[in-house]
């Protein structure tokens, strides 16, 4: 079951409650954060604690030994692993953002990112999230179930000089991409698992992992690639495959270019890709898999780069509803987007000025299950907007604040409405062609609200 949407004590002690910090005071202390950061997420521990005292407490207990990114988010993962064991299609989506913290001159630690010029950390996350229903375009509606897996990691530069043999004998970053299944096993009968990357992830063994686990998959291919027993290149036997269908796609704002609908055509074929040379010698074939091109059509005036995708999945596509379906479980890719977007402009995870890349990193652990429950908000409000899950949440002060200020929602306190209300009070104004707030307007109105319940909760107290 989620623990998502439980009020911020209770979320907090279901999360980290069972975090083996080495003393239960430490993880009694990690609880108490981790509630207070749920209720004012904001990056910083200035902001979530007021009071001079436990401030105090917070930054000692980021600085002991014991507390580390690892264990603080260890109980998180393993719920999450569990409940995907459950019966139903479950996304596991993985990613890679930049934390840039070059603004923080004083912290030490810190990796290279960017161009080389920055100062921060990467985060590699895998979110998992289960699959609702579906869309008449086939596309998947969710609900967020976790972190499948993470990692926070400093990164440093390729060493000078260094040869692709020296390259692939030392340990890589690009070992994390699909790692997480050699820990996790295979799902049980009635669970399925599909493993979702972009260009970054395609190699071959996030593949071959996903094979070995009993694991779907789709990745982004972005390689030229050779099929196995001579049998030509994929993208040449990619040209020659009919196409299945027309489509539409909805790319998102991008380098500056607006959003739009794609138009595109829909081409797939059963593959065998060969294997690639590894210390040690050529590894053996893949097992046949489909590649699925989506190809916008025409291209349309001023847009740089059209639609183009050449989808590697180990999913059916022998229909043009199958091949629909794979193209919207990839075009679900975004939720991970939306993860990071949460986790920064939402839990405010570049905010927080901690001294040494440790400590910050434990600080991130904790601000990365609250990004989880601040996205988990907002995909409710489209997979299931009429159900209340949301309202048991925010609680009936804080419902009886926005009631007040904003007047009764039409249909009562629902996963939309209540989303809507606290955006509205951050300057958004759902009007009918809106769509959902961004992450902007919800944390403005989550603030809000929150010093109205403070105003409120010191007035009574006089």
């Amino acid at each position: 079951m989620s623990t998502t949407l439980h009020r911020p004590a209770q979320w907090a002690q279901l999360e980290f409650g069972l975090a083996s910090l080495g003393d239960r005071r430490r993880t009694k202390r990690l609880v108490n954060i981790a509630t207070h950061l749920a209720a004012v997420p904001g990056g910083t521990l200035p902001q979530a604690f007021p009071h001079w005292a436990e401030l105090k407490a917070a930054y000692r207990f980021f600085d002991q030994r014991g507390v580390s990114f690892e264990r603080i988010l260890a109980p998180h993962l393993e719920r999450t692993r569990q409940t995907c064991r459950e019966p139903g299609e479950y996304l596991i989506i993985e990613d890679t953002t930049q934390l840039d913290y070059s603004g923080h001159p004083a912290t030490e630690g810190l990796g290279v990112i960017g161009d080389g010029g920055g100062r921060g950390l990467e985060l590699h996350s895998a979110l998992a999230v289960r699959v609702e229903s579906w869309t008449l375009a086939q596309r998947p509606e969710g609900t967020v179930t976790g972190l499948f897996a993470q990692e926070c990691r400093a990164p440093r530069p390729v060493p000078p000089g260094e040869t692709r043999g020296e390259r692939l004998r030392r340990p890589r970053k690009s070992q994390t991409w699909a790692a997480a299944f050699k820990a996790a096993g295979r799902p049980p009968a009635g669970s399925q698992w599909i493993y979702v990357a972009d260009r970054e992830s395609d190699f071959y063994e996030p593949m071959q992992l996903c094979q070995q686990h009993g694991v779907d998959f789709i990745i982004r291919s972005g390689q030229h690639r050779r099929l196995a027993d001579a049998a030509g290149s994929l993208l040449a036997t990619l040209a020659q495959a009919p196409v299945l269908g027309q489509s539409t796609v909805e790319v998102r704002t991008r380098g500056g270019q607006p959003a739009r609908t794609a138009s595109v055509e829909l081409r797939s074929v059963r593959v065998r890709l060969d294997g690639p040379w590894r210390p040690g010698g050529w590894q053996p074939p893949l097992a046949a898999m489909s590649v699925v091109e989506v190809k916008e059509v025409p291209a349309p005036a001023g847009v740089p780069a059209p639609l183009h995708w050449k989808l590697l999945t180990s999913l059916p596509c022998e229909t043009l509803a199958q091949v629909l379906r794979v193209v919207g479980r990839y075009a679900a890719r975004w939720w991970i987007e939306e993860y990071h977007k949460a986790l920064k402009s939402g839990a405010g995870v570049e905010a927080s000025q901690l001294e040494r890349a440790d400590r910050l990193a434990a600080l991130i652990a904790v601000l990365a299950v609250v990004a989880v429950r601040l996205l988990s908000a907002r995909l409710l409000a489209r997979s299931r907007p009429e159900t209340f899950e949301a309202a048991a949440s925010f609680g009936p002060e804080m419902l009886a604040l926005l009631e007040q200020k904003l007047g009764p929602p039409k249909g009562g306190w629902t996963n939309r409405n209540v989303l809507i209300a606290t955006a509205r009070l951050g300057g958004f104004l759902a009007r009918k062609h809106d769509g959902l707030p961004g992450w902007q307007t919800i944390w403005r109105g989550w603030q809000r609200l929150r010093w109205m319940c403070e105003g409120l909760a010191t007035l009574q107290q006089k």
